[in-house]
């Protein structure tokens, strides 16, 4: 068994028109690691975990997610988006649908599993995040955490070989995003491959076993174990160390 990295960045740039938003991105994670992006608004870090699964193309590097490539030509995306789970700031539930059908739609359609099949799964993974008794109510009827717990027990069916979440409690009422958070650190410890753009430093500290940062213009500054980038300040770049200043500061 060769140990090539799960989720593979090399050289990755991204333009949007004439302003450059990723700046030769290299990240190479392992199978299990957690790694929390974080840095500026505007420095390019959803853009870069959107890179993963193909939901923002690169112009130059290349990307492979357990060894398959993700920006060559005859890579079948949407075979690939369900084994990289993605869980985005808001929820991106279908409203008309019920929380069991939300669950199973993709396992269907994608995974061509059986009705069956895809909700025992579905049913399974919403027990996970424990919203077992919500499973025939509608987005609507659930609070911005029960709808983002919702959403990761959607990726989860997928049976994912990597989870990515962009900003997932971003969107949040202070008192749900520990519930959301809870539900991140049980698959942390699972080992799940998670990377995860967030705000939330504390979960970095918790959970991470690696922390990169990103600044304006989408160029890496460090990538470092958590220890290093919260216990280390003096080692760190001046524009990090201003960043941790601001916001440990709170």
């Amino acid at each position: 068994m060769t140990d090539k990295p799960m989720i593979d960045i090399r050289n990755v740039s991204k333009w949007y028109g004439p302003v450059q938003v990723l700046q030769d991105c290299n990240v190479q994670i392992n199978k299990g690691d957690v790694v929390v992006v974080c840095g500026p608004s505007g420095s390019g870090k959803s853009t870069l975990i959107k890179t993963v699964n193909g939901l923002e193309p690169i112009q130059k590097g290349e990307i492979f997610v357990d060894g398959v490539q993700v920006n060559a030509k005859e890579t079948n995306l949407p075979k690939l988006r369900s084994r990289v789970g993605m869980v985005f700031q808001h929820f991106e539930l279908f409203p008309h649908l019920s929380v069991t059908e939300n669950l199973t739609i993709a396992q269907v359609k994608v995974l061509g599993r059986s009705a069956d099949e895809a909700k025992t799964r579905g049913l399974k993974m919403l027990d996970r995040v424990g919203l077992m008794a919500h499973k025939d109510k509608y987005p609507g009827q659930l609070s911005g955490g029960q709808q983002q717990r919702v959403a990761i027990a959607r990726a989860l069916s997928m049976d994912p070989v990597v989870m990515l979440f962009d900003e997932p409690t971003s969107a949040l009422d202070p008192e749900m995003v520990g519930e959301v958070l809870d539900v991140m650190v049980g698959l942390a410890k699972e080992g799940m491959t998670m990377m995860v753009v967030t705000h939330e430093m504390g979960f970095a500290r918790k959970v991470a076993n690696r922390v990169i940062f990103i600044d304006v213009g989408g160029r890496i500054l460090e990538d470092c174990s958590k220890e290093e980038f919260f216990g280390n300040a003096e080692a760190r770049q001046p524009r990090t160390k201003d960043f941790l200043n601001k916001i440990l500061s709170h």
